[in-house]
């Protein structure tokens, strides 16, 4: 579980940094998608569930905020 966690804390920085060229919206999207991957998965390896679904379940609701903010921004 630890790895997965790792894993899904390297992913939400590669995707934060990729962010530059994006539209509010999309930077919201991308954004948010990442930490609530991270955010998932973490929370999943606490509790000792899948690591792979947390972060599945995570970038889905983080994503869908991070649009939501993003909107607001424009």
């Amino acid at each position: 579980m630890k790895k997965i966690t790792g894993l899904a804390l390297i992913l939400a920085a590669a995707g934060l940094i990729g962010c530059t060229n994006m539209t509010p919206e999309q930077q919201g999207t991308m954004s948010g998608a990442a930490i609530g991957a991270a955010a998932g998965a973490g929370i999943a390896a606490i509790a000792g569930g899948s690591g792979w679904t947390g972060a599945a379940v995570g970038a889905v609701a983080g994503g869908v905020v991070g649009n939501m903010k993003g909107k607001q921004a424009q």
